[in-house]
């Protein structure tokens, strides 16, 4: 899929707090951060729990298991026990719309 489709207001996105949203089944979380808004797969590649429901910061999501960080631009994680990336999907604003397409970046 390389459509993209509005997933929430901008104005809905409260800074460095996830929001899950569902696209086609996928659980992304859409987080607003220093200024831009990322898009990157709910899932722990560690365990299977929400990202959406951790912390974010510098630019990072913190998995609130067992604190796993990924960063919010490339999925990669910095801090064990995750050793294998998420994906992130790109973003587009468009007025107050922002729309995420589930084609993974690289």
């Amino acid at each position: 899929m390389s459509a993209f489709v509005r997933v929430c207001g901008l104005s809905e996105l409260a800074e460095d707090t996830p929001k899950r949203v569902d696209i086609d089944s996928t659980p992304v979380s859409v987080v607003r951060t220093e200024g831009e808004v990322f898009a990157i797969n709910d899932i722990c590649s560690h365990a299977n729990v929400s990202l959406s429901e951790g912390e974010v910061d510098d630019c990072h999501i913190e998995c609130w298991l067992h604190g796993s960080r990924f960063d919010l631009r490339s999925g990669k994680p910095d801090a064990l026990p995750a050793t294998r990336p998420v994906p992130v999907y790109p973003v587009k604003i468009e007025g107050d719309d922002v729309l995420v397409s589930l084609t993974q970046e690289s």
